[in-house]
């Protein structure tokens, strides 16, 4: 019968150690990849409501800009639009928010999916900061619209500073990626993900 000596079996428990870690980060990687195949579909949704959403709002402040607020019911509408607009990026940060905090809920001690979850908070979390900045713009012109109206000098030519500030925002703006499919390829990839899911 044959003894291990000290330095066998230090090695030995530190392969188990090693291996068990390796199986608890790969457990976490596929919860993980679980979570954003579920969000996804939200994600996509909030994506193509984005999309849509920056194209009327592009179309009706490139109007505004070309041609002024206008006068009477036109300053009205335009009020109403301006609301309309804002309340509609506060429903699709709502859906960011949503796979945000699904993502966050995740108990992650592997290095690598924490990496890919920063990455995945980072990203959502700059889109809503825009969204926020796109928000506060339209609440702040669509009482400035009501106000013309009570203006009598006021000929119909001009439009409020949001107008002209959203109206630069949004022909910068770039269409959102698909983030969290790349986080869940990137886990996929890594960690060789395929029945689990």
């Amino acid at each position: 019968m044959k003894i291990f000596d000290w330095r066998t079996c230090l090695f030995l428990s530190t392969a188990l150690f090693m291996g068990s870690c390796g199986k608890q980060e790969r457990s976490e990687a596929v919860q993980f990849a679980k979570v954003l195949t579920e969000e996804r579909v939200t994600f996509v949704s909030a994506n193509t409501t984005e999309r849509d959403f920056v194209s009327n709002a592009r179309a009706w402040c490139g109007g505004i800009t070309t041609n002024g607020a206008g006068r009477g019911v036109e300053l009205d509408q335009n009020a109403a639009v301006a609301a309309e607009l804002g309340k509609s990026v506060v429903a699709i940060s709502s859906q960011l928010s949503e796979v945000r905090q699904a993502i966050n809920r995740q108990s992650l001690t592997g290095q690598y999916p924490r990496d890919v979850r920063a990455e995945l908070t980072d990203q959502l979390t700059k889109r809503q900061r825009m969204l926020q900045e796109m928000r506060m713009l339209f609440e702040q012109s669509a009482p400035q619209f009501l106000e013309y109206k009570l203006n009598k000098a006021y000929v119909g030519d001009t439009y409020p500073d949001g107008v002209a500030k959203l109206d630069a925002l949004l022909r910068t703006y770039s269409p959102p990626n698909d983030a969290v499919g790349a986080a869940l390829t990137a886990l996929q990839t890594k960690y060789r993900l395929g029945k689990e899911l």
